[in-house]
């Protein structure tokens, strides 16, 4: 029997510059597994469409007329929490990254990004993962690093062995598939460990994770 094609990333775009949205629908024409349901120019417009189309994927701009895309991912977070936020915007400024990280975006792209890094950053969140571009990553281990005591006590979180390890090669930057092929696991467990490890450290994002690694010592900068 035939096996059916897996259905479509569905991906709404929130910029309150048509161009910018021209633009992403031109670079993703060819593209089948994605499929854009819906725009929005404001982020009032982005809170209602995301509660009716519910997108697997939203592209959020920061800055918008009215309300902010900050505060459009702070309502779609409650109103539609299976929808995943990735900020995509012209802002190197450490405040909105770690801003939106806060807020349970999956990721953060420039939009001086290549329309391959796009893709790839959508395809990322949408299986769960988080994708900051380096220059993001970079302002949030600062950031994290810079609001750390350096006299912090340590955790009384106990993690296992196989929960450090796996703690270890995510902070590291490898990705689900790659941790599994590793330890000869399959992708599933290896998910399974990463959400056990969020819950476990009350974190919602990998620069949490690395966070904590690099103050426990698990890991260094």
């Amino acid at each position: 029997m035939k096996k059916s094609p897996a259905p479509p990333i569905r991906l709404m775009l929130v910029d309150d510059h048509p161009i910018v949205r021209e633009g992403i629908k031109s670079a993703f024409v060819s593209k089948k597994h994605i499929k854009i349901v819906g725009e929005a120019a404001t982020g009032e417009e982005a809170v209602r469409k995301a509660a009716r189309l519910k997108p697997h994927i939203i592209l959020m701009d920061i800055n918008m007329p009215g309300m902010s895309g900050l505060e459009a991912s702070r309502r779609i977070g409650k109103l539609v929490p299976e929808s995943r936020i990735l900020a995509l915007t012209m802002h190197e400024n450490r405040e909105y990254i770690i801003e939106m990280s806060r807020l349970g975006a999956r990721g953060y792209v420039f939009k001086d990004s290549s329309p391959a890094e796009l893709l790839k950053a959508i395809e990322t969140v949408y299986r769960g993962e988080f994708f900051f571009s380096p220059r993001a990553s970079q302002h949030l281990l600062r950031a994290f690093l810079q609001d750390e005591p350096a006299h912090k006590e340590k955790t009384s979180v106990h993690l296992t062995a196989r929960e450090r390890e796996i703690l270890t090669l995510v902070v590291e930057g490898l990705k689900n598939l790659e941790i599994a092929a590793r330890l000869g696991v399959t992708e599933r467990t290896v998910e399974t460990y990463r959400h056990r490890l969020m819950h476990k450290l009350n974190v919602r994002t990998v620069a949490g994770l690395i966070k904590f690694a690099i103050a426990e010592g698990i890991t260094e900068v």
